[in-house]
């Protein structure tokens, strides 16, 4: 049941020069600072609500909200200030402001902490540090098959990219293989068709002196799965008793993972385990939002405990020296369980969002979120920006390639390395770290 907003604090403001930051719940919910005119960005239909926002919140018209952080520059030069869950980690409550003439009024559905400082981002950072996080190792960079060849890559797509990075003397650390090698979501370790041997591609991988990376979405089952049909009781229930539908994104209904169910959790822990015996040392775990859903599991604890304690499984699965980035991922409930995290919606060749909808795919939305996290990076995890493109399709290819570098996040290529022209090789080359000779 939803509990009651209560009032915090009223603020004097400049209502010109006033700005206020919206903490997004998810990696892909829009999180950034607004003027007090602005329309901040909500979603445009139910199921975007679902995967990429905060599930079962509805914020009312001419209303700012962050889910566990908001903070006001009032604009009349006295402090920001900034209103905080006391324990991130283990209840985020949604934080209000609404403006009443030179006035901003706060109320929260939870307790939180008021906290003061120059500007937004160094009073987000400061409250950051404060949570006593250890500094994240440095990120590997990345060359990701999903931009070029989304779900339909194939094991001969590895190999053509593999011989490209030597041809074209790309310093890529990783090679990482995403969505498309698995028969279906949940089915990790059957392969599609397109793929002849996980492991075989791995050896080939570190065979040329790089690591070996692949994607999975943990907590999402596909409901046409081997897995959904062989065990039904792992699959966590919604309260009338069916599953709980995660999203649309493979173009129908998705079921989640119950990891409070010891079987199921023991089969996950397997799948990582056989992957990183495999030969696989870096882990993009994706649509991480399924896990921290409300919803029916085998024992009584809390979606976001239940979520916690299956991205550690997670960890303790694949050991200390692996590489996680966690994406799509709510944010402050991942604190401290990450190497790398997602802070924005997806990028895409095309700068603007589908519908309008600031959690779409495209490089406007990525940036706007992604420059509204720049607190994050070096304090809770290496912020990973999304991939850079620099294939002469793209558009807007050199402001994609400078927001990139500007973030100075993991940084990761996700073209076809062929189809680069002169500039998007050596642009690749220069933001993975490399000369431009």
């Amino acid at each position: 049941m939803p509990h009651p907003f209560t009032p915090v604090a009223s603020v004097p403001l400049d209502p010109r020069r006033a700005r206020v930051h919206e903490e997004g719940w998810q990696s892909w919910s829009p999180s950034g600072a607004y003027a007090l005119g602005d329309k901040p960005y909500r979603p445009t239909n139910d199921n975007w609500a679902t995967v990429c926002y905060r599930p079962g919140v509805t914020v009312p018209e001419g209303v700012f909200q962050g889910e566990g952080l908001l903070a006001l520059d009032p604009g009349d030069g006295s402090p920001v200030r900034l209103w905080a869950a006391p324990e991130p980690t283990r209840a985020v409550p949604s934080i209000r402001l609404t403006v009443d003439g030179s006035h901003a009024e706060v109320t929260a559905d939870g307790p939180v902490k008021e906290f003061t400082g120059t500007d937004i981002q160094a009073t987000l950072a400061e409250w950051a540090a404060g949570l006593g996080v250890e500094a994240p190792r440095p990120a590997p960079t990345v060359w990701c098959s999903w931009y070029e060849y989304f779900t339909e890559v194939t094991e001969d797509d590895i190999h053509e990219n593999l011989r490209a990075m030597d041809t074209l003397d790309l310093p890529i650390d990783v090679v990482q293989i995403d969505d498309g090698y698995q028969k279906a979501l949940g089915d990790w370790l059957t392969l599609s068709g397109r793929f002849r041997s996980r492991e075989a591609i791995a050896d080939a991988i570190r065979a040329r002196g790089r690591r070996a990376g692949i994607w999975t979405a943990p907590f999402l089952v596909d409901p046409a799965s081997d897995l959904a049909a062989e065990h039904p009781d792992w699959l966590v229930e919604d309260l009338s008793g069916g599953f709980l539908h995660a999203g649309r994104n493979w173009g129908h209904d998705l079921c989640v993972l119950d990891t409070t169910h010891p079987e199921a959790a023991a089969w996950l822990a397997d799948v990582f385990r056989t992957l990183r015996s495999e030969g696989f040392d870096y882990f993009k775990v994706d649509f991480l939002y399924a896990g921290a859903l409300e919803g029916v599991r085998h024992t009584d604890a809390d979606a976001l405990t239940a979520y916690r304690d299956g991205i550690r499984l997670i960890r303790e699965a694949i050991g200390p020296d692996a590489y996680l980035l966690g994406c799509g991922a709510p944010i402050l409930p991942s604190v401290g369980l990450f190497d790398a995290m997602r802070v924005s919606p997806d990028t895409a060749p095309h700068r603007r969002p589908e519908a309008g909808d600031f959690s779409q795919p495209g490089q406007d939305p990525a940036e706007f979120t992604g420059a509204g996290r720049q607190w994050q990076h070096g304090v809770l995890w290496v912020n990973d920006p999304d991939c850079l493109m620099a294939r002469p399709a793209v558009e807007t290819r050199e402001r994609w390639a400078a927001h990139v570098a500007a973030t100075g996040g993991l940084m990761a290529s996700s073209d076809r390395l062929l189809s680069l022209d002169q500039w998007g090789v050596q642009t690749t080359r220069r933001l993975l770290g490399g000369d431009e000779r």
